[in-house]
């Protein structure tokens, strides 16, 4: 009984030496005799018990990793507290085995000086505009030297940029004096834009005045010439009519006749006048002969 117990025990050690399942995206880095012999991909492998062990376990997902805070002297000797994460992943389970003796110490350190390097080039205005440069960068100069680690850094990214108190003070009055700058260059183009729009209205009303001042003239010389080509017309007509019973029969005695009318009336008035010396022509002989010819033509009209 004892003797199967013991077999039993043989056995099972033999089989926990011997079999090895792998979980997916892991690898096993198996040494035989201390030396590496390979490495098992995921699923169900065997090795040879006492002989081979699995000696490194790698996770082969992508992995983040915190890097610390530090302090970093921007080209302009401004001091930056930065911090910021890694993410990183295993390519090579032999080479992160035996490449370094901790990867991710080797990784974290390279990426704070490579941080500190790259801030130095820049100014303290550049540091807050090109974020994405700097991690390109960073990401770059760790890349060339984890290669030989088995590992491959997918991305770097600056959680926090913060500089000291009084900088921080100095850049809030810059962005305000920039904002009341950007006010008053605003209210200044409301302003000039308002005088501009003014004296375009009153460029147009004035305009539209002379205008109408224009139209009016122009209706009231046509109105006038109208008034004046009408009278003028009347008068052409009462003179042709006039023209034309002047040529009909006794048209001439009719004419006489009116005239004598008018210088009988003319006197008749200027002698009612008491205020008024009547001075009588010398050729008064004519005016009685036209009276007489005119008091003819009435008595011969008379039936």
């Amino acid at each position: 009984m004892e003797i199967a117990v013991i077999l039993l025990f043989i056995v099972a050690v033999f089989i926990t030496q011997s079999v090895k399942v792998v979980p997916q995206q892991h690898a096993w880095v198996v040494e035989r005799l201390g030396k590496y012999n390979g490495t098992l991909t995921p699923g169900l492998s065997f090795l040879m018990p006492f002989i081979d062990k699995v000696a490194y376990k790698h996770v082969l997902k992508e992995i983040p990793l915190d890097i610390a805070s530090q302090v970093c002297i921007t080209r302009d000797n401004t001091q930056l507290q930065v911090d910021g994460i890694l993410y990183f992943q295993v390519t090579d389970a032999m080479r992160a085995s035996y490449g370094s003796s901790n990867y991710i110490t080797a990784i974290s350190q390279l990426a704070q000086t490579s941080l500190r390097s790259v801030i130095g080039k820049l100014e303290l205005d550049k540091t807050f505009e090109e974020r994405d440069i700097i991690n390109a960068q960073v990401v770059q100069a760790i890349d060339e030297a984890a290669l030989n680690w088995g590992v491959k850094v997918l991305r770097y990214e600056i959680k926090d940029l913060t500089p000291p108190k009084e900088i921080l003070h100095a850049m809030q009055q810059q962005i305000t004096a920039e904002r009341e700058k950007r006010a008053l260059i605003a209210a200044s183009e409301g302003r000039r834009q308002e005088q501009i729009n003014i004296a375009t209205g009153e460029r147009e009303a004035f305009i539209q005045r002379s205008e109408g001042e224009k139209q009016a003239v122009i209706n009231k010389a046509q109105g006038e010439a109208q008034s004046i080509k009408a009278v003028a017309e009347a008068t052409a007509q009462a003179i042709s009519a006039i023209a034309a019973a002047i040529r009909q029969p006794g048209g001439a005695e009719a004419v006489q006749l009116k005239v004598a009318e008018k210088a009988v009336d003319a006197y008749s008035r200027v002698a009612a006048s008491a205020s008024t010396t009547l001075v009588v022509p010398s050729n008064m002989t004519e005016v009685s002969a036209l009276i007489a010819s005119a008091m003819k033509m009435v008595q011969a009209q008379r039936p």
